[in-house]
């Protein structure tokens, strides 16, 4: 984990419904002026650094009305910043691609798009893209599954990752923020931060306690015979898992996984990000390989549930009160109107700004 020493819980419970349309006109108004006010002042990298932070995130969200302790604020405030760079993102040098259901799947296409538009190698991001989704889809398997994927790049091909899922069980919802500069090293300890309620514990292969179960698990799919791990599979569903483990085998099917382990094993990953980001991979044959690892060698990976973020802000639900329109209206005009005026030499309004920011750390 990124971010210093900021620890807790983040308490996301899932609500339905959509935002009103004369909030979201309005959200989206906002975070187009707040966008372009950080670019003009500092960089769009400086904004992919900020919506990163799962505390600026949130604040966000606040500053632009919607209720902090719901997980439609992930969904809505990234829907916003999407839409209210449309048109302006050469202009701006911020890329959005993604979204919520089925607008994920068309993130590759999207950041093609964009890329060729700019003539910017598209291939790492769409690897990116991917590889994040994969990891906390599969490497993380923590009750949560992903619904909403949101990739963020720069003309420079700096980027950030903002993705959700839901724990239908329970009822609540886990965000996962990444950010390139911070990422040495997809498999271990990626993430920026990851915002969720916790509910005990989870299998996660890029715990830093993970490594020698990455290494176990990597050997294990590119050495033994399918048929051998199928038995093995077959061996473990009969036997009686220790208490800590969080990984239930009664949903395995041996037989159905037999196909995958042949393309492992002829495709001989030579490491465990190569190994996740096979075609095919998936939760069920992570999960199967850890379990072989720990119970028949001996190496266990860490089930250390990674979220430890939390946020006390108000909202859009009348807390701590309603929004207020009107000035949420003028509160756009201002900055809007600052934001031309500073980008046509006149800083006299931004600098009035930037005071009365000061005067209130």
């Amino acid at each position: 984990m990124k971010q210093g020493t900021r620890t807790g819980l983040a308490h996301l419970p899932l609500h339905g419904g959509k935002a009103p349309p004369w909030l979201f006109e309005r959200m989206t108004g906002l975070s187009r002026e707040i966008t372009i006010a950080i670019v003009s002042e500092f960089s769009p990298e400086e904004l992919l650094r900020r919506l990163s932070d799962p505390f600026w995130f949130q604040g966000l969200g606040c500053v632009l009305g919607w209720d902090w302790h719901s997980s439609g604020v992930t969904t809505t405030v990234c829907g916003a910043l999407k839409e209210g760079v449309r048109g302006l993102e050469d202009e701006l040098g911020i890329y959005i691609a993604g979204g919520k259901g089925k607008t994920s799947r068309q993130t590759p296409q999207q950041i093609a798009r964009h890329s060729e538009h700019i003539s910017l190698d598209s291939a790492p991001l769409v690897y990116a893209s991917r590889m994040t989704a994969k990891i906390d889809s599969c490497a993380i398997q923590d009750g949560y599954q992903l619904y909403h994927h949101t990739f963020l790049f720069t003309a420079k091909g700096n980027w950030a990752v903002i993705q959700q899922g839901m724990n239908e069980r329970n009822r609540y919802a886990r965000r996962y923020h990444w950010l390139s500069e911070g990422v040495k090293d997809f498999v271990c300890e990626p993430h920026s931060a990851i915002c969720s309620q916790g509910f005990g514990s989870a299998l996660n292969m890029v715990a830093k306690e993970s490594e020698a179960a990455r290494a176990v698990v990597t050997r294990v799919a590119a050495a033994e015979q399918p048929e051998n791990l199928v038995k093995e599979l077959n061996k473990l569903k009969s036997l009686d898992l220790p208490s800590h483990h969080a990984i239930s085998v009664q949903d395995l099917h041996p037989e159905r996984l037999e196909k995958i382990f042949l393309s492992t094993y002829e495709h001989k990953p030579d490491c465990f990000e190569s190994l996740l980001g096979m075609q095919g991979v998936g939760p069920k044959t992570i999960r199967s390989l850890s379990l072989i690892s720990e119970l028949i060698y001996g190496v266990a990976p860490s089930f250390k549930d990674p979220a430890r973020y939390s946020f006390a802000h108000g909202g859009k639900d009348g807390v701590p009160y309603p929004v207020d329109r009107t000035t949420y209206d003028r509160s756009v005009e201002i900055l809007a109107r600052a934001v031309r005026k500073a980008r046509l030499g006149n800083r006299e309004e931004m600098e009035a700004l930037k005071r009365l920011h000061s005067a209130f750390p």
